[in-house]
Parts: structure tokens; sequence; C-alpha cells
């Protein structure tokens, strides 16, 4: 495989460190173009990774789907991992399928009517909504031969997987998938007032500020205000109680597509935010600050939205000071041998433990790790077809085994149980053994 990366933020940076730890000897990654805006900030990426020479900056302007084809046809590249702001999803997307090469990304571009309108439907909600842009594409993707598969990190991405594992293997019907994301983390000298950016700004500001999209079999696809719906999931591996509200996020459109044929009825995706970032992100929005329409000061033309990710505090510069876990899965509930069955899958994330070994904290190396671990088997022609798809699609098996060979840790605990710390590893033998067998 040859890669180009868009995009060498902290993410970014965390899939590249990943990579060059499971293929050392390029076995297959042959070779990755780290591109950004900022060529310094690529440069710099190169050199963290030790002078491996497969490592090459590039300076690219992902608004320009023209420039990024040359990039893709120039390096000879037939991947595109995009791991760039949302707003240049769409023109990574294109440029991808116009230069002939496989794509992924983690998320995906939406667009909500301003005001928002709320209720039932998401036509009615968005002029342009989550993954509808990609799957619209499907048929010329496949048509041309390639493949691309959005939403590919931590959640979306890995959580997708894990929802996967158990409508194929520990559910005999699965009704509701509710995705939890939330954790322990804290930084014990910040200040009363500190706001925590934990991933990108440009993401935050858009999924946590957006009109919320839950999914009803019933009903269709459910908007609601931000941070509505709030409730206290206990989180297993010792991270405790969570606040969690609803947020804009993929999981909710990607999951019906895929996984309503095992009898999924209900999908949701929650939250757990601080109250400080919060209503930050409240003043952001009611000042006008969250706008993409740029704004005259002293005869320059402004984004306000620039200024405010400029401003805010780097991912990629906090980790250190932070203690505690990321905790993200799938709480799952349906029926199995004819009684109901309630599960917990879950990916957790020491934050101490993750600087020690990636130098990266919690939130961005567990969202690179997922889609690293995703790029592995598209890379190696295990994750392969034609068209656009999510990792729903593909057989969850090969990704958890993956999971399990590099020390990315995963749980499931039954909820009608005490929490257990460690899936139940015979279990999972025995299902791993059944599904090569088929």
């Amino acid at each position: 495989m040859k890669m180009l990366l868009v995009g060498s933020g902290a993410v970014g940076e965390s899939i590249l460190r990943i990579l060059q730890v499971r293929d050392p000897e390029s076995k297959w990654l042959e070779k990755v173009v780290v591109g950004d805006y900022d060529f310094d900030r690529a440069k710099e990426v190169c050199e963290h990774l030790k002078d491996d020479k497969r490592y090459i900056p590039q300076q690219l302007n992902a608004k320009n789907v023209d420039e990024l084809v040359k990039v893709i046809k120039d390096h000879g590249c037939d991947f595109v991992m995009d791991a760039a702001a949302p707003f240049v999803s769409n023109n990574i997307f294109d440029a991808a399928y116009e230069a002939g090469a496989n794509y992924a990304s983690m998320g995906t571009w939406t667009v909500p009517y301003d005001p928002p309108v709320y209720g039932i439907g998401l036509e009615n909600s968005f002029s342009e909504y989550m993954a509808d842009y990609n799957f619209s594409r499907h048929e010329d993707w496949k048509k041309k031969g390639n493949m691309a598969c959005i939403c590919l990190g931590i959640d979306p991405g890995v959580v997708d997987v894990f929802a996967k594992f158990a409508a194929e293997h520990l559910f005999d019907e699965l009704k509701e998938i509710h995705v939890k994301d939330g954790g322990n983390l804290d930084i014990p000298n910040a200040g009363e007032d500190d706001i925590t950016f934990g991933f990108n700004v440009w993401t935050v500001l858009d999924e946590c500020v957006n009109p919320n999209v839950e999914w009803d079999k019933e009903k269709g696809f459910i908007v609601d205000e931000p941070f509505s719906g709030e409730e206290v999931f206990e989180m297993p591996a010792g991270v405790g109680p969570n606040t969690l509200v609803k947020v804009e996020h993929e999981e909710t459109v990607l999951m019906p597509r895929f996984l309503e044929k095992y009898g999924l009825e209900k999908c949701t995706f929650k939250i757990a935010l601080d109250d400080n970032l919060i209503n930050a992100l409240k003043v952001i929005t009611a000042l006008g600050l969250r706008s993409l329409e740029p704004v005259e000061i002293d005869g320059k033309k402004i984004v306000p939205r620039d200024v405010v990710a400029a401003c805010a505090p780097q991912p990629k510069d906090i980790g250190d000071e932070m203690v505690g876990k990321m905790c993200v899965g799938v709480h799952c509930i349906g029926i199995k041998d004819g009684k109901k069955r309630e599960i917990f899958m879950y990916q957790p994330f020491d934050n101490e433990e993750s600087m020690k070994r990636w130098n990266m904290q919690a939130v961005v190396a567990q969202t690179g790790f997922g889609a690293a671990v995703g790029i592995e088997l598209i890379g190696k022609g295990i994750w392969k077809d034609k068209g656009v798809f999510a990792p729903e699609y593909f057989d969850p098996i090969p990704y958890l085994e993956i999971m399990d060979e590099a020390g990315f840790d995963y749980g499931i605990v039954e909820m009608d149980s005490p929490y257990k710390e460690e899936k139940d590893k015979e279990m999972m033998a025995e299902i791993f053994k059944k599904a090569k067998s088929k």
C-alpha cells in the first residue's frame, strides 16, 4: 500500500506511529505521504517517526480537489486516509475517487439548517446529513472498482465493529444499540474555568452543537436539540458513573443501514462532556462564532470558526497532565436463546499508559488505533470490496484479532450481573474458531 494521509494533526500522527509499530519492515505499508496545509507540521510528524524513509512530508490544500488528485497521482498512492477537518472531507473523498485510489475517513460532513429544525426526518433538519454524500456515490465507486470505508476511528469505527460482532455472534436478534462514549479523564491542576478540547476543535464545534440524531425503526430518524437525553451510565474498567448526553454522531445513521437485518429497532449515541466545555460551546454558538461566513474587520475577511479553532487549546498539546481512562462502547439489548440479553462491549484506554507507550494522550491515541487497525486490514486485502461502506459491513473477527495481537484491549460485560474487568476469553476463542470454520 502507498498511502496519502491528509491531515497531520494529533490523530493523524497517532495513526502513523501505530502503523509504524505494526509494520516495521514494510511488509504491506510501502510508502506514506504525510500531507498537511502546514508543511512544517507535516515535516515535524515525519521527524517524530525517527527517519523512517517511508514517510514523506507534503504541503497540500485539501480545499483544492485538483491539487489533491495531483498529489495522489504524482506519488502513486493507491489509498487515501482522511484525517483532516470535517469541512474538507467531501473534497478528499472526491479526490480519491478521481485519482482511482481507495479511501477511508474518521467522520463525515453535515450541514444543518439555520435555524435548525427538530423532529422526525433528516431531510427536514439538514441540507446535507451524515454520510449521505458518501453513500449517494456508492454505485459510482462500485463501477470504478474502488472502495471507500467511511467513519473508521474509535467512535465511529471500533464501536461499529463491536456492534457487528454482537449482531452476528452474541445475539439471535439485536434489538437496540446505544453507543456510550465516556471516561474519567481529569487534569488535577486545571483551573475551575479551564476548557479542554480532547479532539479536533472543528469536529467538536460540529458534532456537539449540531442537532443530534437517533434512529427508531417505527418513527425513523429523530432530530433533537444538542445535549438532550441526559442519563447516568455506569462504565466498567474502574471508570465509574458517567453523565451522558446526545450529540450528533454517524453511528445512528450507519448502524441502521447495515444492521437492521439483524432485528435492530433503536440506535442512539451519547457522550460525557465536561460542563465547562458545554457552556463554552453554547456561548460560542450564541455569539455566532461557529459561523463559516467571513466577517470583515479592518478591511480583512475572517472566518469566525477559524479564530476559535486557532485560539482553543489544541489536543496535541495536552497529555502528560491528564490522569484516568477513556471508555467507549456499545450497550446492546436483544434476544439470545429465547431470553433477553443485555451486554456492554467496550474499549478502555488509560492515559498514563498511552503517554508512556505512544507519547499521545488517550483520546487521540484511541482514535488513531481504531483507524490504524482498519487501514491494516485494507492494506492486507482482508477488508475489500467495490463501493462505499462503513465498518459494520465487514467481517469483525479479523479486526478483533488484530486488537488482541496489538494490545488494543476490549471487554464484554453482561449487564444483569456484576461488571467483570475482562471479556470471557474462552467464549471469544470459541466464537473465533466457529467463525473461521464456516
